[in-house]
Formats: C-alpha cells, structure tokens, sequence
C-alpha cells in the first residue's frame, strides 16, 4: 500500500526547505561580509601614530593623511575627503563597540567640526594617482590640442577623462571598504581609515583635531596638516 502526500502539502514542504536554504545563505553572506571588513592592521603601539590619547583605560591613536587613502596595497586620492588613520588600543582582552559616528574632525580652528561619513561616500571620488596624467603630459595635450589637434579648446581647454577600468574601479573600491574602520563590537586592538567631507586644498589646513565620543569615553587628538 502507497501513501501519498497530497500535492499541496509536498509543495509546501519544497518551499519551506528552500526558504531554509535561503535564509542559511544569506546569513552565511552576512557572516562573510563581516570578516572581510578587517579594518588596517593595527601599528605595534600608540607611539607608532602621529599622536595619542588616553581615556580611562582606553588609548585613541591617529594620523592625518589629508586626501591621500594610504593603505598597504597603494596610495589612492580623493578632492571631496580628507582622511585619518586611526588605532585604538585598550587592556588585554578588551572588547568595545566601534563606529566611524563617533569621530568628527575640527579644522583651522573652526567652531563648527566635520562628521566622519561612512566609506560608502567616498568610492565615487576615488582616483589612482599612478592612473592620472601628469602635469608635463597635460600640458603637451593642450598645446597639441591648440595647435591644430584633435580638440578646439587651445590652452585653456580641460584635460580629457581619465576612463579606469571598471575591474581596477572595483579593486580600489574594495582595497577601501576593507580599509575603512570596522564597525560593531571588536576585540581591542583595531585599526582603520575614517573619512571627513573637505574639498579644500591640503595646503589651506593649519591645524586638524580630532574628536572622539564613544564607548570608550572622550578625547581630543592634535594632528599633524
């Protein structure tokens, strides 16, 4: 004798597993997203920073890269951001909540402080300065371009795009992502780059501070411009 199951009840079975698998997936996706996101290895101390701060049992340690995005696998560049490198460091076995949020940036003195943006922000901007013409090949463009070359625009006509490879794009979007400063609860040490919205130019800054509030408590760091 045979027992079948009817037709609805295997169907909703079918889909209950596969909502399983998927769920499993997703969760699995998450997992992996967050081990990526590794932040910079940390420096071997405080002192290896352009400076430190102590709170309470904490220590917050930072370096001023103005719009270079320093990491170990290149140089990159951004006009829309500036950038600093921060440590934090703490008693053996620490653990604390960490968040770019907590991070804002006081520049020239001014009154008014600079939030920390998440990395997302600053993909757009991004640029390869080994990918960039120099200044020598931009100006022999626009001379050849003002005598009679493919364009109209004589001297003052702006250099073409430079066109990246979308797989070098997405290279250099990535090198940031696992760059920039893990978030959530971290074991102590951790390391990683915050970014701070500033078109200026590097040489307008005088004086940087920055500012940390967060679970570790509060601190003012002075940077190097």
């Amino acid at each position: 004798m045979h027992c079948h199951l009817p037709r609805i009840g295997v169907v909703a079975v079918l889909t209950a597993i596969l909502c399983q698998g998927a769920l499993a997936q997703d969760a699995a996706s998450k997992e992996a997203q967050v081990r990526e996101a590794k932040g910079l290895p940390p420096r071997a101390s405080p002192a290896d920073y352009q400076a430190k701060a102590q709170t309470g049992a904490y220590t917050i340690a930072a370096e001023f890269t103005g719009h270079s995005v320093a990491m170990p696998e290149s140089i990159l560049s951004t006009e829309e951001f500036v950038v600093v490198e921060v440590g934090l460091f703490g008693p053996p076995d620490a653990k604390i909540n960490l968040s770019f949020q907590d991070f804002s940036l006081r520049v020239n003195g001014k009154k008014m402080t600079v939030p920390a943006q998440p990395y997302g922000l600053v993909l757009k901007s991004l640029k390869d300065p080994e990918l960039e013409p120099s200044a020598e090949a931009k100006s022999k463009t626009s001379l050849d371009t003002g005598a009679g070359g493919k364009g109209q625009g004589g001297a003052n006509a702006p250099p073409e795009p430079v066109h990246i490879p979308i797989e070098v794009k997405r290279a250099m979007e990535q090198h940031v992502q696992k760059a920039a400063l893990p978030e959530g609860e971290r074991a102590l040490p951790q390391a990683g780059l915050i970014f701070f919205g500033y078109t200026g130019k590097s040489a307008g800054i005088r004086s940087v501070e920055l500012i940390y509030s967060g679970a570790a408590g509060k601190a003012v760091l002075a940077l190097n411009p």
